[in-house]
């Protein structure tokens, strides 16, 4: 099958054009053909394909095989003659985020000599891998002013082609993949690399450069970036949530990060406060607890409480004497038991569990002395704790020695 002919190479703003269908086949039970010609970028290199239409059916993936454009379609178009469009807002975001990767890759280098290892173009945030260890406030913001001089520059970016014979006299910031016939993209004095990619024709089209994330990876630096019209969405994003923030602390939008953190010192401050009132109130509850109870065995299903206060309540109970307690509590889907024991007692609480999984559906664990498990079926809770007890009182002996 002859080489399909490459249309965005020749103008990557052709949008539309007239092909011939060359072949008819299926990809992953999907129709499928190629062009003689098409304006279609196919996945390659880290770049999404292009979405668009040939004769009005939806081009649902783009391949390269081996020098041939696949074309993937959602339904079967005719053979012959066939009209293609490329969707203008996909291609020229891929041209922004693209171009704008050129910039950025070679201001990492040119800046702090850290290496492009891997770029992905994802459909929100696209991702490159750098090799750093660490990068400072500084240098960040250096990085990012560098990209953006380019871009404010308006650089010329130019496209050709070069023999394999020819790629020493051209300073590429990474030793090419491919042998042969290379195509260069070049920012215009600042970056030469080799892609196959859709880019700008001059970097003021990229609008706008920002790093918007990092994380660490596999000893190197992964950074999230935006640009052009991605960048000012992800502005837009962040401005009305300052927006909203600042209105909602009745301050400026200056100050919301100080009274974030003031409000997180604050309720720091006043959970540890509730905790300390919940020690004091479980110790209140677990003494009149105590007195009411008529034996060892403590039990009962709790509607008022949450899972951790029933735990905190039961770990009052067994400090105060020689108890065994099963509590129930009822959760917004399933049901919680805890059951526990004062250290003194001689019962394995452990062997509780498949006793009670046994008759209701449930899973969990712990440890000898404390044990929780938690049940789908909520209306089942009573069962449960029933079973519990049953099971308790099998040991009953133990308890009382």
């Amino acid at each position: 099958m002859p080489e399909t002919r490459r249309l965005y190479y020749e103008d990557v703003y052709l949008l539309e054009f007239d092909a011939e269908v060359v072949a008819q086949t299926e990809h992953e039970g999907l129709p499928a053909v190629m062009l003689d010609r098409t304006a279609f970028y196919p996945e390659s290199g880290g770049q999404p394909w292009d979405r668009g239409t040939l004769g009005g059916v939806e081009v649902v993936k783009v391949l390269d095989l081996d020098g041939t454009i696949l074309h993937v379609l959602k339904s079967e178009i005719a053979g012959g003659a066939v009209h293609g469009r490329v969707d203008r807002p996909t291609r020229f975001d891929h041209m922004q985020q693209h171009t704008g990767q050129h910039v950025l890759s070679q201001a990492f280098y040119e800046m702090l000599k850290g290496e492009t290892l891997s770029f992905h173009l994802g459909p929100d945030v696209s991702t490159l891998e750098i090799g750093l260890r660490a990068i400072s406030d500084g240098e960040w913001d250096r990085i990012e002013d560098r990209a953006n001089a380019i871009v404010w520059e308006d650089r010329e970016v130019k496209t050709y082609f070069i023999p394999e014979e020819k790629i020493g006299e051209v300073p590429l910031r990474r030793p090419p993949k491919k042998q042969g016939l290379l195509r260069v993209v070049e920012v215009d004095g600042f970056d030469y690399s080799a892609c196959g990619g859709t880019h700008c024709r001059r970097t003021g089209e990229i609008g706008m450069i920002k790093l918007t994330g990092i994380e660490k990876l596999r000893g190197n630096l992964r950074f999230e970036f935006r640009c052009g019209g991605r960048a000012l969405r992800d502005y837009r994003g962040k401005d009305r949530t300052v927006r909203k923030l600042a209105g909602a602390f009745s301050c400026s939008d200056g100050d919301v990060a100080a009274q974030v953190e003031k409000l997180a010192a604050d309720n720091k401050a006043m959970k540890k406060r509730a905790r300390r009132l919940e020690e004091r109130l479980a110790a209140f509850e677990a003494g009149e607890v105590i007195r009411a109870a008529s034996g060892p065995v403590i039990t009962g299903v709790l509607e008022d409480k949450t899972p951790d206060e029933a735990r905190f309540l039961a770990l009052n109970i067994i400090k105060s004497g020689e108890f065994a307690v099963v509590y129930g509590v009822r959760g917004e889907s399933q049901g919680h038991l805890i059951a526990a024991r004062s250290d003194s007692l001689p019962v394995d609480l452990r062997k509780l569990v498949p006793a009670v999984g046994a008759v209701v559906p449930c899973k969990g664990g712990g440890g000898p002395s404390l044990v929780e498990l938690v049940m789908p079926e909520k209306a089942r809770l009573q069962e449960a704790v029933e079973t519990a007890v049953g099971w308790l009182r099998t040991n009953e002996e133990k308890l009382k020695t």
